[in-house]
């Protein structure tokens, strides 16, 4: 790999412009790699502002690969806090209803608990970046701040920056291999770079509010993440409010959406107001620590790849906070961009293989910016059914919402539309599908012609519900195994950077090949395989079975990971030469280089 020698154009191999979740966990996933990252910022520090803070079991399976999953629970909320969403038409004021959220219900948590071995958790974005700051330097990551892009350029050996010391004004150039626009919404990256994207922007207008108010003794018996306010002639979108908790009870974000015709009052007072009217109890005092308006954008890149650039997170998918997978997803893509960068820059891998990074994360990019706006529309049902309308007065809409819970047939009707718009929330707050279903296709993954997918039961939502796989072009399913009266996942014996071989209990002629594999493959300077047995009895012992449900393949058989827990390969029974030749034609195709020639 090269460095910043005297005899080399480059100054780092890759550049990653902007230091959010994306960039910064791309910091982490490189350093780890040994890459000559170089992550720039023009902030002066990590986030000052809580902004996105629902963290995903994906995600989190992310941050446990890199061994930072105890230090981000360590700065987050537990998932016990995020049961509950309350619809109420203030704090103090009616509850209307409520819906167990996130899978920490009594109907759903089992589903997550078995989804992953990590849980879901509230970890605002002002205290997960320093966590992933820390954990990147601490492995060797370059991070400078307050250094802006100004201007970027590629030709086919690289690309050029420009960029700006903004405390000193000075200006100089950077050279790298390769570059990434981690830098959000606003991406220069991908504005200079010629990155077109399919969407609409500026759908909705929305204001946050991030202020202290002690609001404890109304939320201690429904204990939850999201309390969303409804109260007539204040019901722009989605309601009239939506406190988000950032830390229970005390502080929180203020989300209102607002017609962009009508500018809101930014004043403290006005600001004030705004909460003291979705609180109902004037005695709370309220203290603002600050407010920014955002707006709403339905937006994915084309292709994340062009030339020697890569766009992820924000940059490259914009969409509302709904499902809480913008944080998420940024993660997720530089997983699968991190291990194929240093791949090539090794010179283990052909560049092929950087076109599969787009091939696999695009598609999700645009069912998660998709799946977010739906969620946002759906939301709508609700102020439906409670009766409240553009025009009305507040007695008019006070009226509609008593009228909602009184007898007769009308108001039992009404109930059960509104019941049903609440029930349609589980498509945003208990969305295992959405969150966990990663299935790539693409050349990095071997698929089998003849494997066709499982029918998925009538009765399963795909965005409800997760189906595991052991297909290739699943992540690895988690399943319960121990060693040594060690407890573990089957994803904690694979990733880490490397690619690895899962086994059967029948494994004489895999260990066999993979023994060859590797001898082969240092002397040549390729990637080596680990072989990790999983089996009833085996090395890693399947004590529950559940990984012999999962499997996809029999005693003697065996599953290619790749170093992102995505299975690459999936191979039947073999004796020692055709498994032996069976990696070295997987990993070629999969990673685009010359055939190793068989021992």
């Amino acid at each position: 790999m090269n460095t910043t020698a005297a005899h080399t154009p480059y100054d780092v191999d890759v550049l990653v412009v902007g230091a959010g979740p994306a960039g910064l966990t791309l910091a982490n996933l490189l350093a780890r790699e040994g890459v000559d990252a170089l992550t720039i910022t023009k902030y002066p520090s990590t986030a000052h502002s809580p902004r996105a803070h629902i963290t995903n079991q994906r995600a989190m399976e992310v941050y446990r690969d890199l061994g930072l999953e105890a230090a981000v629970r360590a700065v987050a909320t537990d998932n016990s806090y995020l049961r509950n969403n309350v619809w109420a038409t203030s704090f103090a004021g009616r509850e209307i209803a409520r819906l167990e959220t996130w899978g920490a219900g009594v109907e759903r948590s089992s589903d997550y608990e078995a989804a992953s071995p990590t849980a879901m958790c509230n970890v605002p974005q002002h205290r997960l970046e320093p966590v992933l700051l820390d954990g990147a330097l601490a492995a060797g990551a370059q991070v400078r701040f307050d250094t802006e892009l100004i201007a970027v350029a590629q030709d086919e050996a690289g690309v050029t920056a420009r960029v700006r010391d903004r405390r000193t004004g000075a200006e100089s150039a950077l050279r790298a291999r390769y570059a990434v626009g981690a830098d959000g919404a606003r991406s220069r990256v991908a504005e200079q770079l010629g990155f077109s994207f399919t969407g609409e922007t500026d759908l909705g207008a929305a204001l946050n509010i991030w202020l202290e108010a002690d609001l404890t003794q109304y939320c201690e018996h429904r204990r939850g993440t999201l309390y969303w306010m409804a109260q007539p002639g204040n019901d722009y979108w989605v309601g009239s409010g939506t406190w988000i908790n950032v830390t229970p009870f005390t502080e929180w974000v203020l989300l209102v959406m607002y017609d962009p015709a009508e500018e809101p009052d930014m004043s403290e007072e006005a600001l004030i107001e705004r909460a003291r009217l979705t609180i109902g109890d004037p005695d709370v005092e309220i203290t603002i620590k600050s407010a920014s308006k955002w707006s709403i954008n339905h937006l994915v890149a084309d292709d994340y790849r062009r030339g020697r650039a890569f766009l992820a997170g924000d940059a490259a998918h914009r969409h509302p906070p709904a499902n809480g997978l913008g944080t998420n997803t940024s993660a997720q893509d530089a997983f699968n961009l991190a291990w194929k960068l240093a791949a090539v820059l090794r010179g283990q891998a052909g560049d092929a293989l950087l076109d599969t990074y787009s091939a696999e994360r695009q598609p999700v990019g645009r069912h998660v910016v998709d799946r977010a706006l739906k969620s946002v529309e759906d939301m709508a049902g609700i102020s439906r059914a409670l009766g409240f309308e553009p025009g009305q007065s507040a007695e008019e809409g006070w009226a509609a919402l008593d009228a909602l819970f009184g007898p007769g047939e009308a108001a039992r009707a009404r109930r059960d539309e509104f019941n049903t718009a609440i029930e349609l929330q589980n498509h945003q707050f208990n969305a295992l599908g959405t969150e966990m279903d990663v299935r790539y296709a693409s050349t990095a993954v071997l698929a089998d012609p003849a494997d066709e997918a499982p029918q998925r039961p009538a009765d399963r939502d795909p965005n409800l519900h997760f189906e595991p796989s052991a297909r290739p072009g699943a992540m690895l399913p988690h399943a319960r195994i121990e060693r040594e009266r060690r407890a573990a996942s089957s994803i904690d014996v694979v990733g880490h950077g490397r690619f690895a071989l899962i086994t059967g209990i029948d494994d004489a002629a895999w260990r066999q090949a993979v023994d060859e594999f590797n001898a082969q493959a240092a002397a040549a300077g390729r990637p080596g395989l680990e072989l990790v047995q999983i089996a009833q009895g085996g090395q890693w012992h399947d004590v529950f079975a559940e990984w012999d449900r999962l499997r996809s393949v029999g005693d003697a058989g065996a599953l290619l990971v790749r170093p992102d827990r995505v299975i690459a390969a999936r191979f039947p029974a073999a004796d020692a030469a055709e498994a032996r030749a069976r990696l070295g034609a997987a990993l070629d195709a999969i990673l685009g280089t010359a055939r190793l020639a068989p021992a």
